[in-house]
């Protein structure tokens, strides 16, 4: 998907919900955009102190705390890592496709397994908050 579009998209949810869409924090949503795969923070962190002479460590995360928290990005728990969701513009359930080889990430929206995950935890009583499942592998590419 085209970048600009991406960065116009994520300022019209910012502005929808009264959030603040600071340089910093496009300039990180705008290197996730460029990534296949998930990147970790303090990579993000030096490809940020290009522009950005006096980012930390702390830039960076805060930041993608509030990427994350409008749905602009998944955390790769698994990895430590990050990537944009090209979908933040709607709530939808999350399966991560992660290559170990090559690192890049493929996200699937399957409604039927976030259904079932839910009814069997509501079975054992368990509500689930949030659900963002990783399953690793190998990607077509890798397999050949």
């Amino acid at each position: 998907m085209n970048i600009e579009l991406l960065v116009s998209k994520a300022k019209q949810v910012c502005d929808n919900r009264g959030a603040r869409f600071t340089p910093i924090r496009e300039k990180v949503f705008r290197l996730l955009a460029t990534k296949q795969g998930g990147v970790g923070a303090y990579d993000l962190l030096e490809e940020l102190k290009l522009t950005e002479s006096s980012a930390k460590p702390a830039t960076v995360y805060r930041a993608l705390d509030f990427l994350a928290e409008l749905g602009f990005i998944h955390k790769i728990e698994s990895t430590n890592s990050f990537m944009l969701c090209h979908h933040f513009d709607h709530i939808h359930p999350v399966q991560l496709l992660i290559c170990d080889s090559c690192g890049h990430v493929q996200e699937l929206h399957s409604t039927a397994i976030s259904h079932e995950l839910n009814n069997l935890s509501a079975e054992k009583g368990f509500k689930v908050k949030a659900q963002t499942i990783e399953a690793h592998g190998l990607c077509e590419k890798c397999q050949q």
